[in-house]
C-alpha cells in the first residue's frame, strides 16, 4: 500500500469515527440524549394514533418504511458524510475563527470608548447574562442568515438543497450544500466572537458559560424538547400561545411546505420572536394541509451529484447576464 493510500485510509477512518461521535456530543443535533428526548415526546403522539399498540407498531410509527427507505433520506445521509470530509479537508482552513474576532471586538470598544473598569457583578449574574446573550445572539444571527438565504436569489440557489428534501428525518438537519455550511460556520464564529469580545470588555476575564455536557444550557434544553422532531413526519405543536415565543417542531415542518402560502415563513430556530418581528410567523393551527418540498417541480436535486452541482449551475445562470454586462476596464 502506498503512502497516499495509507494517508487516505487514515483520513477516511478518522472522519468516520468523528461521524460516530455525533451520537455522544451534546453540541450535535443527533446526540443520543436529544434523540431520547424526541422519543419521549413522540410516545403520546403514538398513543393517540391509530397504530397498533405493540413494540412493532411503535417501531413502524417512528420509522415508517416509505420515509426511511426514501431516496431523499439516502441523500441526507450521503450529504452528512461527504460534507464532513469537505469541511475538514477544504473549508476548515478558511472558516472565520472566534478568537481574533473577540479580540478585535474588545480592542474596537476600547478604542471607541476607552478602557472600561469591569463591572463588579456576582459570578452567577455574569454567567447567566453571558449564557443568555450567547444563545439569543446566536439564535438571531441564525434567523437573519436564514432569512437572507430565502430573500437573496443566489443564496436561495444553495439553500434550496435543504428544501429539496421530499421527506423529513432527523438527518435532514445535515442536508445542506457545503457553501451554506461554510456561511453558517462563519456566522457562528462572528456572532460568538462579538459576544465574547463585548463580555470581556464589560466583565473582564471571568466569563463562563453555563453548560450541560459542554452545550449552552438553553441550546441543550431546546434540543431535548423535540428539536429532532422538527425534521420528522411527527406533528408536534406547542399551541398558539407558546408558538408566539418558540418555534415548535410542527412550525418548522410548515417551513418545509411546498405550498406557496408557506414560503419564507417560520425561519427562526428556537425563538419565534424574530419571525413575529419580520411578519413571517405561521402557527401550526393555521397551516392546513401541505406537502413537503421546495415547491419546484423540476429542482434538479434528484441525485447526490445534482445536490452539489445544480446550485452552482443555477447561480451562474442567474449571474451570467450581470457578468456579461460588466464594463471592460481596458
Amino acid at each position: 500500500m502506498s503512502w497516499w493510500d495509507s494517508l487516505s485510509n487514515h483520513f477516511l477512518s478518522q472522519n468516520l469515527l468523528a461521524l460516530a461521535g455525533y451520537l455522544t456530543d451534546a453540541n450535535k443535533r443527533i446526540y443520543l440524549g436529544y434523540l431520547l428526548g424526541a422519543l419521549v415526546l413522540a410516545l403520546p403522539l403514538f398513543w393517540r394514533s391509530n397504530a397498533h399498540k405493540t413494540p412493532g407498531g411503535l417501531f413502524r410509527f417512528l420509522f415508517p418504511a416509505h420515509i426511511y427507505r426514501h431516496r431523499s433520506t439516502r441523500h441526507d445521509v450521503g450529504l452528512w458524510v461527504i460534507n464532513r470530509l469537505i469541511r475538514v479537508g477544504l473549508l476548515a482552513p478558511v472558516v472565520l475563527t472566534m478568537v481574533p474576532i473577540a479580540l478585535g471586538t474588545t480592542e474596537l470598544l476600547e478604542w471607541a470608548f476607552g478602557t472600561f473598569t469591569p463591572l463588579a457583578w456576582s459570578a452567577t449574574t455574569i454567567t447567566a447574562l453571558f449564557t443568555l446573550a450567547l444563545f439569543v445572539a446566536d439564535d438571531f444571527s441564525r434567523f437573519f442568515l436564514h432569512w437572507l438565504m430565502h430573500r437573496i436569489p443566489v443564496l436561495w440557489d444553495f439553500h434550496k438543497v435543504h428544501h429539496s428534501a421530499e421527506v423529513l428525518t432527523p438527518m435532514t438537519i445535515y442536508r445542506s450544500h457545503p457553501l451554506e455550511s461554510y456561511l453558517y460556520a462563519c456566522r457562528m464564529a462572528l456572532t460568538q466572537g462579538i459576544v465574547v469580545g463585548l463580555g470581556y470588555y464589560l466583565f473582564g476575564p471571568v466569563l463562563t458559560m453555563q453548560d450541560i455536557l459542554g452545550a449552552n444550557v438553553f441550546v441543550f434544553l431546546f434540543n431535548v424538547m423535540g428539536s429532532n422532531l422538527r425534521h420528522s413526519h411527527l406533528w408536534l405543536s406547542w399551541g398558539d400561545r407558546l408558538e408566539d415565543w418558540f418555534i415548535s417542531p410542527a412550525q418548522h415542518q410548515v417551513h418545509h411546505s411546498a405550498e406557496r402560502r408557506h414560503w419564507d415563513t417560520n425561519m427562526g430556530s428556537a425563538l419565534a420572536i424574530w419571525d413575529r418581528m419580520w411578519g413571517t410567523l405561521v402557527k401550526a393551527s393555521d397551516a392546513g394541509e401541505f406537502r413537503i418540498g421546495s415547491g419546484d417541480d423540476k429542482p434538479g436535486h434528484d441525485t447526490l451529484l445534482g445536490l452539489y452541482l445544480t446550485p452552482f449551475k443555477d447561480a451562474f445562470r442567474r449571474l451570467r447576464p450581470w457578468l456579461s454586462h460588466r464594463p471592460n476596464p481596458h
